[in-house]
């Protein structure tokens, strides 16, 4: 939501009045992305709510992952805009975009692997939001605590397993302060156990005020956790809605889902 102070007559001689204007806290409009002759993503439109969850399923090479990257700035857009709280950010460089308020998690976790878990969650506060060491360290603890990865603080990264490295992926973008997380197959190798537990701890982020939008192929926990989710195949979305209604898309199911996992509920 925007307060724009705009001068209204009915009020006198250049009265000022707030009005109140309802916006998505990211949208991307007519996003279009070539590689040679291949249109990774054409013409997509969308939009998140603050404080929403937004799924983004479809098959390898639908341009999910470009999709994200063109909204953090690593592609420009050959056609579109994306908007960040009204404000135009494509064009802007990845850490001016990360800076204003929008993470990514990578799909293949990369945490710098001589460091400890606890330095690598402070290059998020230092990079990230230019904070002070010392500053940046208690958020950096804060964060650990957060995501369960606390008593491994002072760890190489390069020593814990898989799942927690995903979770040291995720505190990483949260150290950087930003509204909006781009989650990118952040449950992939994880067992159904390991999956509830990060599906939790997403709804917990969430209730923290964060607006999340995940990539996943793991069709259970997308459809069990976004509000809303829309669908790319072939650079092109195809359908977006409620879990419900993409679970029982024709489309969707021709496209990707196939027979056997229709009905979710």
């Amino acid at each position: 939501m925007k307060i724009i102070n705009l001068p209204l007559l009915p009020f006198g001689k250049g009265g000022w009045r707030d009005l109140v204007v309802d916006m998505p806290i990211l949208e991307g409009r007519d996003l279009t992305k070539y590689f040679g002759a291949l249109a990774a993503v054409h013409a997509i439109d969308f939009s998140v709510e603050k404080g929403e969850i937004l799924g983004m399923i479809g098959p390898n090479g639908a341009g999910k992952s470009t999709l994200f990257s063109v909204i953090t700035g690593v592609y420009k857009p050959d056609e579109g805009e994306v908007f960040f709280k009204g404000r135009k950010i494509s064009g802007l460089k990845p850490h001016a975009i990360c800076r204003m308020g929008i993470a990514k998690t990578a799909q293949l976790v990369q945490p710098f692997r001589e460091m400890t878990v606890l330095e690598n969650v402070l290059v998020g506060g230092l990079h990230g939001k230019n904070l002070s060491l010392s500053k940046a360290t208690q958020e950096a603890e804060e964060i650990l605590e957060c995501v369960g990865l606390g008593a491994m603080k002072g760890m190489a990264s390069g020593s814990i397993t898989v799942p927690d490295r995903r979770r040291l992926e995720l505190a990483r973008a949260l150290a950087t302060g930003a509204e909006v997380l781009l989650l990118d197959e952040n449950m992939a190798g994880l067992n159904p156990t390991e999956i509830e537990e990060v599906l939790k701890l997403l709804r917990e982020i969430r209730d923290q005020g964060k607006t999340l939008v995940l990539v996943e192929h793991i069709m259970r926990a997308v459809m069990g956790i976004s509000d809303r989710i829309i669908v790319l195949n072939y650079g092109e979305k195809i359908a977006e809605g409620i879990p419900a209604e993409i679970a029982n898309h024709q489309k969707v199911i021709e496209a990707y889902l196939g027979e056997k996992h229709a009905s979710y509920r």
